[in-house]
């Protein structure tokens, strides 16, 4: 009786809940977390409220956790055709639709209550935010520039970080969007890369596809536009040495991960992806430390 009792347990299922918002693979709550920190500490000026800090933080990881399960349910007919995605729970009907659904609306709506606690500027913002997020899945069956979708919704954070703390969005919030759209463009499209035989097999679109054999070469144009920006940025606020140094860590780390790349082998493609995370901090480091010791 107990091993039916067991069997029929909703902890049983709790693994396939893990892999459907990719709990089990932090790496995208880092991507997204990383500008969202940047921006929080720029426009508070090194001093961003606890709440604030709860608030998007939580916020960050809820909206990817969302944004995952909206992705795997738009392609719940598509990742069956790609070998990296062909286990995930929707593909394989460990988990249905209509779960699915249910989840990602719960999660929804406990971010949109986070947002009811900064103002009303922030709340409008946040619908654009939901909007990107659920169009994204969507683009690379009609566009071969979803990651440019992706990079958009991905940088949302900047300008509703500028609006909770300021109730406006300054000029140079807009070098921050900038740089994290561009940098998402590009580590996006070494992600790609892993799939890009898969998906033009399946008829999924993709920088990497587009860029074909510059896809090494657009990376560097997109990961210098990101560089650039913020280097502007830094330029237009008077940031100090610090920030500098970070952006100059930022720079030699990107550069490594189109070395390790240069072969185009897709196990060292997904490591640089992964090693995206590393460039997002230490900017962070170097955003901390100007407020911190200038």
């Amino acid at each position: 009786m107990k091993e039916l009792q067991l069997s029929n347990s909703p902890l049983r299922r709790l693994p396939d809940f893990i892999y459907l918002g990719r709990l089990d693979r932090p790496i995208g709550i880092y991507l997204l977390l990383w500008p969202t920190l940047w921006a929080l500490w720029i426009a508070a000026e090194g001093d961003p409220s606890f709440k604030l800090i709860f608030i998007f933080i939580t916020g960050v990881f809820l909206t990817r956790t969302g944004g995952c399960i909206i992705n795997d349910f738009a392609d719940r007919n598509l990742d069956g055709q790609v070998s990296r995605t062909a286990n995930r729970p929707l593909a394989t009907g460990r988990v249905s639709s209509k779960e699915a659904l249910a989840i990602a609306a719960l999660i929804g709506m406990l971010a949109f209550a986070l947002v009811l606690y900064t103002n009303r500027f922030t709340i409008l913002l946040s619908v654009g935010g939901l909007l990107l997020a659920c169009t994204y899945p969507y683009m690379k069956r009609h566009t071969y520039l979803p990651q440019l979708v992706l990079g958009a919704a991905f940088a949302w954070s900047v300008p509703m970080a500028f609006a909770a703390v300021g109730e406006s969005v300054p000029e140079h919030a807009w070098l921050i969007y900038l740089a994290t759209v561009a940098w998402t463009m590009a580590y996006d499209t070494l992600y790609a890369m892993v799939d890009r035989e898969d998906d033009l097999r399946a008829g999924i679109k993709s920088t990497a596809i587009l860029f074909g054999d510059a896809d090494l070469v657009m990376i560097s144009i997109l990961n210098a536009l990101a560089l650039l920006s913020l280097w502007l940025l830094g330029n237009r606020l008077e940031f100090s040495v610090w920030y500098f140094l970070g952006l100059g860590t930022a720079a030699l780390l990107l550069v490594w991960q189109l070395w390790q790349c240069r072969s185009r082998d897709t196990n060292a493609c997904f490591n640089a992806f992964l090693h995206n995370h590393w460039v997002g901090a230490v900017i962070f480091v170097g955003v901390f430390l100007h407020y911190s010791l200038s």
